[in-house]
């Protein structure tokens, strides 16, 4: 990482168009929080607010709000089907994009983000049923420091060890779950706040 900056720092004295120097650039955007990401979650959320529809903020920004600070190239969202569909319904074509005809996930237009819903009844991982499923958002969210429903902690958890343990092709789950216990020097016993099917994994992690 620092021989990647370095090189950076050095094209960048030099004027020079390069894809590291573009890598850089989005780096330090996404880490200022002055990303195109970082425009799209709020302006999300507050129509989101508008309509009423309860909503929580999952994926990697949930994991940066909890200390894991890491790039994404996408927002994620926890959401009712109806309300998706609802708010499908009133803003399609009027800042957002549609990915597909049918698709869960749409596009704002203006910055080009994706975003990508999680389902409340839905199941994470390999989509089979489970003891973990999407929870209702508005069970299991704190607000950020701009007032933005965060996915609570011991929920973003199970979530992740419940995708992580049923998709071995997604070891980035159980990777973000080393990294939480780690940033916030969670103690073995907060199993005891999970579910059980994720509990023993937790443990392990």
């Amino acid at each position: 990482m620092k021989r990647f900056m370095h090189e950076a720092r050095a094209l960048s004295r030099g004027q020079m168009s390069h894809p590291i120097l573009d890598v850089a650039r989005d780096v330090d955007r996404f880490f200022m929080e002055a990303s195109p990401i970082h425009e799209t979650m709020p302006r999300l959320a507050s129509i989101l607010n508008q309509m009423h529809i309860p909503f929580a903020i999952a994926g990697a920004m949930a994991a940066n709000a909890h200390g894991h600070k890491r790039m994404t190239a996408d927002v994620d969202i926890l959401i009712r089907r109806e309300d998706l569909q609802r708010f499908k319904a009133e803003h399609i074509g009027r800042g957002w994009i549609d990915k597909f005809e049918g698709s869960r996930n749409f596009k704002d237009a203006t910055t080009s983000v994706n975003v990508d819903t999680l389902i409340v009844g839905d199941f994470p991982g390999d989509r089979l049923p489970k003891p973990v499923a999407f929870p209702a958002p508005e069970t299991v969210s704190v607000p950020d420091d701009l007032g933005v429903p965060i996915i609570k902690l011991e929920t973003f958890l199970e979530l992740k060890l419940a995708s992580g343990m049923t998709t071995p092709h997604r070891p980035r789950d159980l990777d973000d779950v080393i990294q939480l216990i780690q940033i916030n020097r969670l103690p073995l016993d907060f199993s005891e706040r999970l579910n059980r099917y994720v509990a023993g994994k937790y443990r392990e992690m």
